[in-house]
């Protein structure tokens, strides 16, 4: 078995193209009408045509329930939220901040309140800090990580 893509339930196909476009960058693959896969191992389909796939015909699609998230890593944060903090609309859960080991996030919905989680990659993490001096085995502690992971993310 492969694990192929995350598919997400969307009220407007055209709409959540755009956004996915613009705001992260991400192409279309395959167009199919009411189904669309995007780089980055993320399909969308229209929620009435969801409901027939799960025989869920006269139940309601919830959205916004923030039971999930797709996360996506970014090299240049600070690019990305002076990008981010300039598209009209864009809803925040929590602007920009960094979490206890150091990587730099922002969490936002997208056009049908689903989570989308930006965080700073981790390789970025570790050379950011071993820029300001600290050596390697003080960049493992600060982020509670392994020596070798740090090692593995400096080289």
């Amino acid at each position: 078995m492969k694990y192929t893509c995350t598919l997400i339930a969307v009220r407007n196909i055209e709409k959540a193209k755009q956004f996915y476009h613009d705001v992260l960058g991400l192409e279309v693959v395959a167009d199919f009408g009411a189904n669309v896969t995007l780089t980055g191992g993320i399909a969308l389909q229209t929620a009435d045509t969801w409901k027939g796939f799960i025989h869920k015909q006269d139940e309601e699609i919830v959205f916004g329930n923030n039971a999930c998230e797709l996360y996506f890593e970014e090299d240049d944060m600070d690019n990305f939220v002076a990008k981010l903090n300039i598209i009209k609309g864009i809803e925040y859960i929590h602007p920009l901040f960094e979490h206890s080991w150091g990587q730099r996030v922002v969490r936002f919905y997208d056009l049908d309140k689903h989570i989308i989680e930006v965080g700073e990659n981790m390789n970025i993490v570790v050379k950011r800090f071993i820029e300001t001096g600290l050596s390697i085995e003080e960049t493992a502690n600060r982020m509670g990580v392994p020596v070798d992971y740090v090692r593995s993310c400096s080289t």
